[in-house]
């Protein structure tokens, strides 16, 4: 199983970067993990719009899902129509995104496929487990297992023992990691720390973790650190670009 990380900022694009994706490929089956502002430039820098075999998004935010309109377009528009995309979604997520073009002119472009988070499913090569993890909208965290490997990934999420429980054994622990050491009260019960996430990581034995979502401006290499002094594994952050082989 191989990530490459389109993009990981919070809430809008920084400058050269973007929010929220992640393309997950195994046995040629490409997969995207959200499509936030801006990661369709730099997932067609990996495949072209055709070549996406199927979408996942956990929430409903546009920092995880504005990017599937232009997917969506490129598929539909581009030439030769490719066959509609499996696209997997919590009931209503998706409504705004899949409203701004007039009516029907996309709709042979998609296939939408709803499931409740706690709903387990197969993607391609992909076994999918999800729970639902408190945010302000209904948000899926995700468990992904494929040929022996598992990544978890949070979407966005307060602390919770089913992150801990989705992140079980996991090679991989992708983990929202807004804030540094502390947050905001009237934000604890919907976003993490980086040092929340280490904790969590770390309850949960994920071999490794990945830090995301962070605050614009927020310094990589003190969330690391803030990690770090909870999970003794190795801790990375992502950057637009980076490529984890998962085994």
């Amino acid at each position: 199983m191989k990530i490459t990380v389109l993009g990981g900022c919070g809430a809008w694009p920084t400058a050269g970067e973007a929010c929220s994706g992640f393309l997950v490929e195994h046995d040629g089956f490409r997969l995207v993990m959200d499509l936030g502002y801006a990661t369709l430039p730099r997932l067609l820098g990996s495949a072209a719009a055709e070549q996406v075999d199927a979408v996942l998004i956990s929430h409903g935010h546009p920092d995880h899902c504005a990017d599937l309109n232009p997917l969506l377009r490129a598929r539909a528009l581009g030439g030769e129509p490719a066959p509609p995309l499996p696209v997997y979604a919590p009931p209503g997520a998706l409504d705004a995104v899949l409203a701004l073009d007039r009516p029907g002119m996309l709709a042979g472009a998609y296939a939408l496929r709803d499931f409740d988070p706690g709903d387990g499913f197969e993607v391609g090569p992909f076994t999918v487990a999800t729970r639902l993890l408190p945010h302000w909208v209904p948000n899926a965290g995700m468990r992904l297992s494929a040929g022996g490997v598992a990544l978890t990934y949070t979407g966005d999420s307060g602390p919770s023992p089913d992150v801990v429980a989705l992140a079980r054994d996991a090679d991989l622990l992708l983990a929202e990691a807004t804030y540094l050491d502390d947050v905001p009260e009237d934000e604890a019960l919907y976003f993490t720390s980086a040092r929340q996430a280490g904790r969590q990581a770390a309850e949960a034995g994920a071999a490794r973790l990945l830090l995301t979502h962070l605050w614009p401006g927020t310094d990589p290499g003190r969330a690391r650190e803030a990690a770090l002094r909870t999970f003794p594994g190795q801790v990375d952050v992502v950057s637009g670009g980076l490529t984890l082989d998962l085994g």
